[in-house]
């Protein structure tokens, strides 16, 4: 289940389907991604994802999801345009923590030098 969850995260994030995204995730999910406060609730997740994403579109490339037990984690890479119209090629990894089907907790990490 977690494997074709996180799957149609990504279909959902590249297609722009911000309707279905509630039914993947949990209503007190927390997603942590670098850069941000934690976005907590699923009115924050959705506020970001239509108003505050530096990306205006693109498609998630992943190469591996490993699942194990309610716990997920995939990597892979996503290209695609800013919303000022860069050019954005970044390779990411997630982990997720799985509740009653849906995600309750996203950790996103990205490739760049930082330590």
């Amino acid at each position: 289940m977690s494997r074709a969850l996180v799957n149609r995260l990504f279909e959902v994030v590249d297609t722009a389907n911000w309707e279905a995204m509630p039914a993947l995730f949990h209503s007190d999910v927390v997603y942590e991604r670098p850069g941000y406060a934690p976005f907590v609730g699923i009115d924050r997740l959705l506020q970001f994802y239509r108003h505050e994403r530096v990306i205006a579109g693109g498609k998630h490339h992943i190469d591996k999801i490993v699942v194990d037990g309610d716990a997920c984690a995939c990597w892979g890479t996503f290209v695609g345009v800013s919303r000022d119209g860069a050019p954005l090629q970044e390779a990411f990894a997630d982990v997720y923590a799985i509740e009653d089907g849906k995600i309750r907790k996203r950790k996103s990490f990205f490739f760049r030098p930082a330590v």
